[in-house]
């Protein structure tokens, strides 16, 4: 693209009616400038990157320029934070400038995160630290790269202004994009004030925007949740078998297009442990690692439950015998998780084993290297990926891992016990190992790193750390010794144990 034309917004979700949000311009700030833009993602929208570097793109970014097109809204929703019920919440620090139409057809939202305050902002400033921009650039942007659903960056700016936490910290804004902002804790909203046109107004939409195929079943709410289900089942094995713990795993954190949303204080983890929590606010460790299953299936219920007014589309009207079978139908769809969960983690694990096909006998397989790697304090990341190398080690001599990590004696007898399965799998060395280095990446976003950055960026308005780690972590497969460093866990003084949401 050679034009500097500003983008061409088509913009559908204010057409649902004022109940849905409220109309809102972002605030303006002081002295924007550009932290850094995602050229590709640019173009994939329709964006011309030229615009978006331009005075007029960053005014935009920062929310001092409200581009053509664009209608800003800040959207209502409910939810329940660590299990708690809070029946208003909604977009306290952004806003949705508008939806684009990218070349794949796809509809995206362009939403300004740290834009001032709205309606729902319950007391708070609506501004954004520039830590929290920062790692959430880095996080989804590295999230995307390992082929995990999420919501992207499409860039980031500096404010020009102080905001004030605990301390006074350099501000900034995020520009977020994603297939929509739409929740488990929208329809809460909506359902539990009994709002059923409301609930049924929302789900066509999703269904026209997200799911057009659920339109022609005979039960389209049903299809519809199935289809959520299902999206939210496959995208945790995806967060479980990268060892990634997105620690605020609210209803109004769960997006129903099946993105990961909110990279407040997520975080991946080292060592190998299910009870790692990194939230600084997690005090119970609800979100820990190993309870993201679980935490997902119980947000799925309080889905179902939100949908129960329209779940059941017989003919019989009667409400108490209507009220039963939308109780039965959901809960026939949420019976539906733990075996779509188990599924999907498991055509995953097998790849990371280098196995054509997972049995029983490979599951016990798997929770004893777990086990081992638990009792051994494994690096999580570095334990699969050296094991990668192992499927065919002569492929690899000049770009291993092994001076990052190697099994030590303790893993002799499962080694040998993994080597004796892969003797009886069809696949060649070459192709298991191109398998197993697609799904055991080498470069993650580890805290320690993502910390640096930040401090450089803070202290001294240093973004060489940021640049160079977003760039290292577009690859995240492909082990280049030049950047060992960025593959390497932390040092015991460089532990990064508690990370914050930055409101």
């Amino acid at each position: 693209m050679t034009s500097t034309n500003s983008p061409v917004f088509d913009n559908s979700y204010v057409k649902q009616g004022e109940q849905f949000y409220t109309a809102q311009a972002p605030s303006s700030v002081p002295a924007p400038n550009v932290i850094r833009i995602n050229v590709h993602l640019a173009s994939e929208l329709g964006i011309d990157p030229q615009w978006l570097a331009s005075p007029e793109g960053i005014a935009s970014m920062a929310g001092n320029h409200i581009p053509a097109g664009a209608e800003p809204i800040a959207t209502v929703y409910a939810g329940h934070q660590f299990g708690g019920w809070n029946p208003q919440l909604g977009d306290g620090r952004a806003v949705l400038l508008g939806e684009l139409l990218a070349d794949s057809g796809i509809r995206y939202d362009w939403q300004l995160k740290g834009s001032g305050r709205t309606p729902y902002s319950r007391g708070g400033d609506g501004k954004s630290p520039l830590g929290p921009v920062l790692r959430e650039y880095i996080l989804c942007e590295a999230m995307a790269a390992l082929n995990v659903p999420t919501t992207r960056a499409l860039g980031a700016v500096t404010s020009g202004e102080l905001v004030f936490r605990d301390q006074a910290l350099p501000g900034a804004v995020f520009s977020r994009v994603a297939q929509s902002h739409i929740r488990v804790g929208t329809m809460q909203y909506f359902a539990a004030r009994q709002d059923t046109a409301a609930l049924q107004s929302l789900s066509d939409y999703l269904i026209n925007r997200h799911f057009p195929e659920a339109a022609q079943a005979s039960n389209p709410i049903l299809a519809m949740l199935n289809k959520i289900i299902q999206r939210q089942a496959t995208l945790i094995a995806q967060w479980q078998s990268i060892g990634f713990i997105h620690g605020v795993m609210n209803t109004d954190n769960m997006l129903l297009c099946g993105e990961t949303v909110d990279y407040g204080p997520c975080a991946f983890m080292d060592n190998y442990d299910p009870a790692t929590v990194f939230s600084s606010i997690d005090q119970k460790g609800r979100y820990a690692y190993g309870n993201q299953p679980g935490i997902a299936h119980w947000n799925l219920a309080q889905l179902a439950q939100a949908l129960i007014p329209i779940l059941d589309n017989s003919l019989d009207n009667n409400e108490s015998t209507q009220e039963e079978r939308a109780i039965a139908i959901a809960q026939e769809a949420l019976n539906t998780f733990p075996d779509l969960f188990l599924s999907a983690y498991q055509n995953i694990i097998k790849d990371k084993l280098g196995i054509a096909t997972f049995t029983e006998q490979d599951d016990d397989l798997y929770q004893n290297l777990l086990k081992l790697m638990e009792q051994e304090k494994a690096d999580f990341t570095l334990c699969f990926r050296r094991l990668a190398e192992l499927a065919d080690e002569a492929a690899c001599v000049n770009s291993s891992i092994r001076e990052l990590f190697d099994f030590n004696d303790t893993f002799t007898t499962w080694l040998h016990e993994w080597r004796q399965r892969l003797n009886s799998d069809s696949q060649s060395p070459a192709q298991r190992q191109a398998k197993m280095f697609k799904a055991n990446p080498v470069f993650i976003p580890r805290n320690h790193l993502v910390q640096e950055a930040i401090a450089a960026a803070e202290s001294n308005g240093d973004f060489s750390y940021f640049n160079q780690l977003v760039d290292v972590l577009e690859n995240p497969h492909t082990f280049d010794p030049e950047n060992q460093r960025y593959a390497m866990p932390a040092k015991p003084n460089e532990r990064v144990l508690n990370t914050f949401c930055g409101t």
